[in-house]
């Protein structure tokens, strides 16, 4: 006998990250925190060895009154002026002619749990590169969802033939693609598609889009630690190329941009070239929204306005102190890897 259903994942969850989290602090009690070097989860620390908080945003956070803070938000699908604001963030420096809207969503890993679980049936795949974020596989995994993937680099440059060929058999298969792309900054190699990888993925994209619907999925929780802030938006220029028969759904997380891991404060931002299908999918993902977690943080979300806009300059001028600590952290491994031939991925940002 079993409460659950019948097709449930039975198999304990063991989150490699948090494992070797554990495997980490057991060794600083045995050989002294002197010695041991604990890289192991994806939140930003100081040079103390101690984990980042901006001030410029917890200090807002404080201020922002607790009504606020105790209130639903406007709407399931975010608060009007967070989803204005976020595509102000994203798409302010850049020409961009697509049809667009906003859900906001727990974290960026609400945004890929929704894209996966709305855009797909059970049983059908889901296209994913093979070094990646474990998570897309346990969510593909719980919603019924086939994986496979495909490779990375070709000669320390993205592998455009092999993403071809796999998004072609998928497409062979089923006649619809939701590939994912972690970029930029992707984890965890630490390498950015250039503009003209970009152009070779939206042309791959819209041949498939021929044979049927395809969803790009493009995972961006680590833009905001780009070393090029200024440029690095400009590779989303090349989305005003999808066809018609293509969309795009961008994974925005507060959880890094803002040091606010906990808040759990994302985005889904869909774009597409016409409005109906646009509003096709703000529907579909509203409601699975409201079953899935009702509502977003109003706080959260308000910060994060009031962060980028009212205290911006001070914001990003914070911020920067720390993407210097990673340019200097990321050059001595790489020279220092160079130095004792180990192999690394083509790191770039």
């Amino acid at each position: 006998m079993s409460f659950v259903k019948e097709n449930a994942n039975l198999v304990k969850i063991e989150d490699t990250v948090f494992k070797i989290v554990k495997l980490a602090k057991k060794a600083k009690e045995q050989y002294g925190p002197d010695a041991v070097v604990d890289a192991t989860i994806g939140s930003l620390y100081g040079e103390d060895g101690t984990l980042v908080a901006y001030n410029t945003v917890f200090d807002t956070l404080n201020g922002i009154s607790s009504r606020t803070k105790a209130a639903y938000a406007g709407s399931f699908t975010g608060n009007d002026n967070y989803r204005e604001q976020v595509c102000n963030w994203l798409f302010g420096d850049i020409h961009l002619n697509l049809a667009k809207t906003v859900i906001a969503t727990p974290g960026g890993t609400g945004a890929v749990n929704m894209t996966m679980t709305c855009c797909l049936q059970p049983g059908q795949t889901v296209l994913l590169p093979e070094v990646a974020w474990g998570s897309y596989k346990l969510m593909a995994q719980e919603y019924g969802l086939q994986t496979k993937t495909y490779s990375l680099f070709e000669n320390d440059a993205f592998h455009l033939n092999d993403f071809r060929l796999q998004c072609k058999e998928v497409m062979d298969a089923q006649h619809k693609l939701v590939v994912v792309i972690n970029d930029p900054c992707h984890n965890p190699t630490g390498y950015s598609l250039t503009g003209e990888e970009w152009e070779g993925v939206i042309s791959i994209l819209n041949e498939c889009g021929k044979q049927g619907p395809v969803i790009l999925l493009n995972d961006i929780a680590y833009l905001d630690y780009s070393y090029n802030l200024n440029t690095v938006h400009k590779y989303m220029e090349n989305f005003n190329n999808i066809s018609d028969r293509v969309a795009v759904v961008i994974a925005f997380s507060c959880s890094k941009t803002l040091t606010s891991y906990g808040l759990r404060i994302g985005a889904a931002v869909v774009l597409a070239q016409h409005q109906q299908d646009v509003d096709t999918m703000e529907t579909v993902f509203e409601k699975m929204a409201r079953c899935a977690w009702s509502n977003i943080n109003n706080s959260g979300m308000e910060n994060f306005v009031q962060v980028t806009t009212t205290h911006r300059e001070q914001f990003e001028k914070e911020k920067a102190v720390y993407i210097d600590y990673l340019k200097k952290r990321s050059s001595i491994l790489v020279e220092e890897a160079r130095q004792c031939g180990l192999p690394i991925y083509p790191y770039k940002e």
